[in-house]
């Protein structure tokens, strides 16, 4: 998915720095955009790198204007609650929420001194726990409250920042192993039968990389602090949660509630 938002970028006049920790994946994926970009490998997860990762941006292209964040990794079974390691959800925590946190890091105080620029990170429906796991939805669900964070501190400075919930066949989502691990939780009644048809039956990344495009162009200047699903032809936006009251009382003229009326509220509700 990030190659093609980096070609559908190009394509559109960017500069494009594409970021992988492979360097011959990042060569090759440099070689078949049709524009200006350049490569830079390495993890972002290490501060270092994502610093030099922008200053690469700044050095080649005069500065930057946009920021996306698409990168992931899953273990599948592996990250079971019931038998992940630590070492693992670190890991997982590091490819998908460190990452993100570390460019937005090294890009911000750029944007803010340009005065405006744009972030689109990506985020998963699996931060919901449909598709189970422990360090994949925890990053993705950090990865959503860090973006929202960022969209309302650097509103003042005209830097815009949004999530992408993105669907589309990948080497992440094809294969014996994640047929089999989406068969397992429809069977456990963690995915119903439309989101497990959906799951099997992804379109190309190229249906999802308009909407980061989108995102980070001026036609988006006033759309920021927002998650946007896409999956194939649908486009859809999570509501942003606000709590629903179950019950309240003027702490001031009255006691805590006691573990019982608290129990018949909740299942009252």
């Amino acid at each position: 998915m990030g190659l093609a938002v980096a070609e559908l970028l190009a394509a559109q006049g960017y500069g494009v720095v594409v970021n992988g920790r492979d360097p011959d994946v990042v060569a090759n994926a440099v070689g078949g955009i049709r524009g200006a970009a350049v490569g830079f490998s390495g993890s972002p997860s290490d501060p270092e790198v994502a610093d030099a990762l922008i200053e690469r941006c700044v050095s080649e292209f005069g500065g930057i204007d946009a920021l996306v964040n698409c990168a992931g990794t899953g273990a599948l079974g592996a990250e079971s609650i019931l038998n992940v390691t630590s070492e693992l959800f670190r890991d997982l925590l590091d490819a998908h929420l460190l990452t993100t946190f570390e460019t937005c890091r090294a890009a911000a105080p750029h944007m803010v001194a340009a005065g405006g620029g744009a972030i689109v990170n990506t985020s998963s429906f699996a931060f919901l726990g449909d598709y189970g796991g422990t360090g994949y939805p925890a990053g993705k669900g950090g990865v959503n409250g860090l973006t929202l964070a960022i969209a309302a501190e650097l509103r003042e400075h005209g830097v815009r920042a949004n999530v992408v919930c993105p669907g589309a066949r990948t080497r992440l989502s094809e294969g014996a192993d994640y047929e089999a691990h989406i068969a397992e939780l429809n069977r456990r009644g963690l995915l119903d039968d439309v989101s497990m048809a959906g799951a099997l039956d992804a379109s190309p990344p190229e249906y999802v990389a308009p909407t980061y495009a989108y995102l980070v162009s001026d036609l988006a200047k006033d759309v920021t602090g927002q998650i946007f699903i896409a999956a194939g032809g649908f486009v859809g936006r999570f509501d942003r949660q606000t709590p629903a009251i179950v019950t309240y009382r003027d702490h001031h003229e009255s006691p805590p509630w006691t573990v019982e009326e608290l129990h018949g509220f909740v299942h009252r509700g």
